[in-house]
């Protein structure tokens, strides 16, 4: 999962890029990047690290320019080399740039086609790369000196003819504009808005409609599945829906625990979502236990803090914070590796002991993912002095990987695969185990929008939205993303920056 953000204004953009990415930190925290284009003129800064670490004042007094976009990143590969932080460049045509979210299905075949017809050399494993060398091709197909809106549009219909799986895409021509566009299925996120400054029209496209209210633009609407939004250097907006939209299938676990609750997606509520999602699981618990002995909900920061509230209303059970969050420790799921997870949460969390001791504790969580969360924190309740320590998942059980952009571990890795809910019970040593029901998840999402008939949930049902995901893609996939794979790819990485550091000083 990764956060995107590019701005056509009238004045310099970088300041605005570096607090719109601060706003969008939730959606990756491995990589951050900036490019701006100055009449035409391309200035870039990215690294490993956090959008504090990245961009210090000697790097913002370079990044000038009227227009341009930003990435946050977190590998959805595996992998934390700094060559794959974004945006991503290339220089034929025009020069481009582009920031991508989601995964393509089809990367293979598409880097294959683009070495052998293209002609063009895909330099890593990244399927941002090979994207961007799609449109890039397509693009130049036009054989346009100057690029118009209905070359753009032509390009990216082409490809949506050849890419598959999930994307939502921003690309900056320099000196032109950028162009944002969502797969036929809407799976990513996209939304943009504009303002008038100085009685000029300026426009943002991002991720998340938060990132647009941190920056005193309005919400036009969501970007459209199949849809293109083109905003010109001038300051002109164009549209275009490039490509026959299939169902409109939005990733649910956005709602469940990427997006942050200030949000709206596709005109839902994120907050207001996840306070329904607390009210069916507390239906659901008084239908399993109209007898329940629970004396206190205490939610584990933060996705899960509007369910676990909403639940505890609905319950008449009170409702306490009895975890402290450090709020210097990264996402743990999306951690690589066992070790430094099971390290990482108790960094991370602290508890409040007056809250736990002689009491029949409800944890609420948004999900459970490989369960190492979650037993350590039943056993940090147990430690505290509680004296039954339940816990509730505001999600139903994760059997499946995700193949649309989020770095859902193998499917062996997830502790719900192959096992029943009293076998996860068990495994996280919890005294009870209440899942939420995924038809009442739907439920909770689409009441913001009856418009939306189905969601993306593959990683509950392993129903997978395109049709190009068999059993051979989840073995690959599972090869390339389980714990041992991805440590092996650190070790290279860590082995090349050495290398790197080593040429440095000896050319010195």
């Amino acid at each position: 999962m990764c956060g995107l953000v590019g701005v056509v204004t009238g004045k310099d953009v970088g300041l605005c890029l570096y607090d719109t990415l601060t706003v969008l930190q939730h959606r990756g925290q491995d990589a951050a990047g900036i490019m701006t284009s100055d009449h035409g003129k391309l200035n870039l800064r990215k690294d490993n690290g956090l959008v504090k670490d990245v961009f210090r004042n000697r790097h913002m007094r370079r990044l000038t320019g009227q227009m341009g976009i930003a990435h946050v990143r977190y590998p959805t590969a595996g992998s934390s080399s700094s060559a794959l932080a974004q945006p991503l460049y290339v220089n034929s045509p025009y020069g481009l740039a582009l920031a991508h979210n989601g995964n393509l299905t089809n990367n293979r075949e598409l880097s294959r086609n683009l070495f052998r017809d293209d002609l063009r050399h895909i330099n890593t494993d990244s399927d941002s790369e090979v994207l961007l060398n799609v449109f890039a091709h397509e693009l130049q197909r036009r054989g346009k000196m100057s690029p118009t809106p209905e070359d753009v549009f032509a390009a990216i219909t082409k490809v949506h003819m050849r890419c598959r799986g999930a994307y939502a895409v921003i690309v900056m021509i320099a000196g032109y504009g950028i162009v944002g566009f969502r797969d036929p299925h809407g799976i990513r996120p996209l939304v943009f808005g504009s303002r008038v400054r100085d009685g000029r029209h300026e426009y943002m496209i991002a991720s998340e409609s938060v990132a647009l209210d941190s920056q005193g633009f309005d919400i036009e609407r969501d970007v459209a599945p199949g849809e293109a939004i083109y905003m010109d250097f001038a300051g002109n907006l164009h549209n275009k829906v490039c490509v026959e939209p299939g169902i409109h299938t939005p990733c649910i676990f956005e709602h469940v625990y990427f997006a942050r609750p200030d949000s709206l997606m596709d005109e839902i509520s994120v907050y207001k979502a996840r306070l329904r999602m607390g009210e069916k699981l507390a239906d659901k618990l008084t239908r399993l236990r109209p007898k329940h002995d629970i004396d206190v909900v205490i939610p584990i920061p933060e996705t899960s803090r509007p369910s676990a509230l909403e639940l505890a209303n609905r319950l008449g059970v009170k409702f306490r914070e009895g975890f402290v969050k450090n709020r210097y420790i990264g996402r743990t799921f999306i951690m690589p590796g066992q070790v430094q997870r099971k390290k990482s949460v108790r960094q991370k969390l602290n508890v409040i002991d007056l809250e736990f001791r002689g009491k029949n504790v409800l944890l609420v969580d948004d999900s459970i993912v490989r369960g190492t969360t979650s037993k350590q924190i039943i056993q940090m309740a147990r430690d505290a002095g509680a004296r039954k320590v339940y816990f509730a998942s505001a999600a139903p059980p994760i059997r499946f990987p995700n193949v649309y952009g989020i770095d859902m571990p193998a499917a062996s890795e997830l502790i719900a695969a192959g096992r029943n809910i009293d076998e996860v019970q068990e495994a996280i040593g919890a005294d009870w185990l209440i899942y939420q029901d995924l038809e009442d998840l739907v439920d909770a999402c689409r009441e913001g929008n009856k418009n939306i008939t189905r969601f993306e949930c593959s990683v509950f049902d392993g129903n997978y939205i395109t049709s190009d995901v068999d059993e051979i893609y989840l073995r690959r996939l599972e090869h390339n993303r389980n714990d041992a794979a991805k440590q092996s790819r650190r070790k290279v990485a860590h082995l090349q920056d050495q290398t790197l550091v080593a040429d440095l000083y000896n050319s010195e």
